[in-house]
């Protein structure tokens, strides 16, 4: 049975010329979660901790970061995370942080949001927010040896 760990190994023993336009095949799921072609369906990061609630950015402001094109409620917004990306962008691509605790990848609704010692963190939805807020620092551990791991 041909697997992704087969051909990847594989693709190791060719030369480099052959291979890297045949990754985007066997990648696995993109770094950031998206919705509509934007990162975290089009919400606004740096507005969780600006005005501590989810807010739709606006094509308008939008820039292409570390792969993904991410969307700003306003042009202050999309300047306080060109100048500093780490701070805003969510934890785990923007994927369910409780999800990737226990090892696989769920989508994200952007009422469902938590900020811990500064990082963001999305859930799955309400519910689940609740059980991740019961241990959150247990599950950030957790979650941080699956990641990025959990997109292969």
């Amino acid at each position: 049975m041909l697997t992704r760990r087969f051909l990847l190994a594989t693709a190791a023993s060719l030369p480099l010329g052959i291979v890297l336009p045949l990754l985007p095949a066997f990648a696995g799921k993109d770094r950031y979660f998206t919705h509509d072609g934007a990162a975290i369906g089009g919400y606004d990061p740096v507005a969780y901790f600006t005005q501590m609630k989810p807010v739709k950015g606006d094509t308008a402001h939008a820039l292409s970061w570390d792969g993904a094109e991410w969307h700003f409620a306003s042009a202050a917004n999309k300047a306080m995370f060109e100048e500093n990306p780490e701070k805003y962008a969510p934890q785990y691509g923007g994927y369910c942080a409780y999800a990737v605790s226990k090892g696989y990848t769920a989508k994200t609704e952007p009422d469902a949001w938590t900020v811990h010692d500064g990082r963001l963190y999305l859930n799955y939805d309400k519910s689940v927010r609740r059980i991740w807020e019961r241990d959150t620092s247990g599950y950030i551990s957790r979650a941080n040896e699956n990641w990025p791991a959990v997109l292969n």
